[in-house]
């Protein structure tokens, strides 16, 4: 879902395992810790209060918290929720797949926030980061999140501007899992290999930039602000964790 998480996604790495951003033209720092896509609704949401997310797509999945555009990478109508190793490491991918399975749904990296009632021209895979831009500011007044891992226009601008990247690139696959990489080593990814940290906090961390995955309470961090809630159960979300990663708590 990214949720309802509009807060929110270096070198190029070396090989699987490496901890380093697909970019070598980093200009700003990444952060070390998750910041929220969007800012959290004050107050508690009632017990029990699930609305159906506004990021959810016809098939129940949630999109990320802003609302999406999934590009498709590639060919038109290939299905890319799948797809090969992204040379991050084979933990990093499995992290992302999970996260798609909760934000995205079937239609992976060329998903569009189903409440945006003008879409993009083409498949969001197949534009340019300078054409998304454009969608964004030609269709002001609805909701804009797009790709695998539903980036807001806040947040894909702030990390293609952080990674250097040239405006006129096309936002492949690749690249998508490149941007979201970045939101991983926020949430944590170095700390939490490195024992810093604990599943439980890394995993909230994660929480905090995607609305689609839960907190320990089964309820999305976002729960209730603007009808998100998680979309897979807390059960769940820990078991694969601890399958990426075994014989951490």
């Amino acid at each position: 879902m990214l949720l309802v998480c509009l807060a929110l996604l270096g070198t190029v790495v070396a090989g699987p395992g490496s901890a380093g951003s697909l970019f070598s033209g980093a200009t700003a720092p990444l952060l070390t810790s998750a910041r929220p896509l969007i800012s959290r609704p004050s107050g508690d949401v009632a017990d029990g209060h699930q609305s159906a997310s506004l990021f959810a797509g016809t098939s129940g999945n949630s999109l990320l918290a802003p609302p999406p555009d999934r590009p498709k990478g590639g060919k038109r109508g290939r299905n890319l929720s799948r797809l090969a190793p992204s040379g991050l490491g084979r933990d990093v991918d499995a992290v992302l797949s999970l996260i798609a399975r909760a934000e995205a749904g079937s239609k992976g990296y060329n998903a569009v926030h189903h409440g945006a009632r003008i879409k993009p021209p083409r498949a969001p895979s197949e534009m340019t980061i300078n054409e998304i831009y454009k969608w964004f500011s030609d269709t002001p007044g609805q909701p804009h999140a797009i790709g695998r891992y539903q980036f807001i226009p806040k947040t894909l601008r702030r990390l293609v501007r952080n990674q250097g990247l040239p405006t006129n690139s096309r936002f492949s696959p690749m690249i998508q899992d490149q941007l979201a990489h970045q939101l991983l080593r926020e949430a944590g990814l170095e700390a939490f290999r490195k024992r810093e940290i604990g599943r439980t906090t890394f995993m909230r961390n994660l929480a905090k930039i995607w609305a689609g995955l839960p907190l320990k309470n089964g309820k999305s961090y976002y729960q209730g602000y603007a009808g998100n809630k998680a979309t897979m159960s807390w059960s769940e979300f820990s078991r694969s964790m601890s399958q990426i990663f075994p014989g951490r708590a």
